[in-house]
């Protein structure tokens, strides 16, 4: 599996059969949108800097609820989260994405704002090997709380997302970067990766591994 980061939220999840593209924004993020076609789509909230699905090519199969679904031998599962650690009181609801492809079990966390995650998430999320989360702080979780997240969870491969990144425009410029992310995992710019490839006989066995994007077009 190939793994490209477009900034924000947005990734591309290519296997030899199959691709899914989770979370596309609009260019008025002040980002490079992504580009292409694909099979399938996911949106965790209905915002512009989420939940541009018209941009991709072809006939994708666009998937923006709670529930389960099978596309092209693809399993994927929506949980539902909150946007914000008030229950869903001031910024209302997000989905949670739980992807298993090529045998590789995905959890795209979206703009979760939860400090912590319930016991029926986590009993949802169940086993997870490559886990997406936000770090930003402002409209979702921080740096710190992406660690609790972490530890409950315990994913193999952390992937931070949903950052400050040169170039964003408007509230997006509120974000914090990710500097004291990097800090705290002790990743340099020289680990900074434009692509991955991943495959389960690959996946680390003992301490989690870390790994920073730089996006396309950046």
């Amino acid at each position: 599996m190939n793994i490209t980061w477009y900034g924000q939220s947005c990734f591309k999840l290519q296997s030899k059969d199959v691709s899914l593209i989770l979370d596309p924004f609009d260019k008025k993020i002040g980002l490079r949108p992504p580009f292409g076609s694909a099979d399938i789509i996911t949106i965790s909230h209905d915002h512009y800097d989420h939940n541009n699905y018209k941009i991709i090519k072809g006939e994708p199969f666009v998937i923006d609820s709670e529930g389960e679904f099978e596309i092209k031998k693809v399993f994927i599962r929506g949980i539902e989260a909150c946007h914000d650690n008030q229950k869903g009181v001031d910024r209302g609801f997000n989905i949670i994405y739980v992807i298993e492809m090529e045998d590789i079990n995905i959890c795209h966390l979206g703009d979760l704002g939860q400090e912590f995650l319930s016991n029926n998430q986590l009993e949802k999320i169940g086993k997870i090997d490559i886990l997406f989360i936000p770090i930003g702080g402002v409209f979702t979780i921080d740096w710190n709380s992406a660690s609790n997240i972490i530890s409950q969870i315990d994913p193999r491969i952390i992937i931070p997302m949903h950052y400050k990144l040169p170039g964003v425009t408007g509230d997006l410029k509120k974000l914090d970067d990710n500097e004291k992310f990097c800090k705290e995992h002790g990743i340099s710019s020289k680990d900074i990766m434009e692509k991955f490839s991943i495959r389960k006989k690959d996946l680390p066995q003992e301490d989690a591994k870390v790994i920073v994007f730089k996006p396309v077009g950046k």
